[in-house]
């Protein structure tokens, strides 16, 4: 999960061999509250953007008993070029996880292992965009 600037927020590991929408619940519920300039932390964001892995009924339910604005591609209904305007920020930052060479091709046998230099490289690259400015 990224913000609207591409920094990573959460991450999870998962079986290549599960479908990504069964693991769409626990990523959002990982999701650490967001800080804002005045108030109390907001508990879960105000939109999610997702594509057209995400267009099952159970993830669209538990979007709306959160209070979550969606904005998920709707299969056979929609192309995938409108979200596009808003997916290449996540699409752009896959790249930036591959771009450690130990995460681009899974080593470890354990999964902790790979989850933590997972998690250091998602520190890494928030790391690098704090540098910029």
């Amino acid at each position: 999960m990224v913000d609207r600037a591409g920094l990573p927020l959460h991450a999870l590991l998962s079986p290549a061999n599960r479908h990504d929408a069964v693991y769409f619940e626990s990523l959002l519920d990982g999701l650490p509250p967001i800080k804002r300039p005045r108030g109390r932390p907001r508990q879960r964001p105000e939109k999610v953007h997702a594509d057209k892995a995400y267009d099952v009924p159970r993830c669209h339910a538990y979007l709306r008993r959160r209070g979550i604005k969606d904005r998920i591609a709707r299969k056979g209904v929609e192309s995938g070029e409108r979200l596009g305007r808003v997916r290449w920020v996540v699409e752009r930052t896959l790249p930036w996880v591959s771009d450690f060479r130990r995460l681009a091709a899974r080593y470890e046998r354990r999964d902790d292992i790979h989850l933590a230099f997972l998690h250091l490289g998602c520190a890494l690259i928030c790391l690098r965009a704090v540098e910029r400015l």
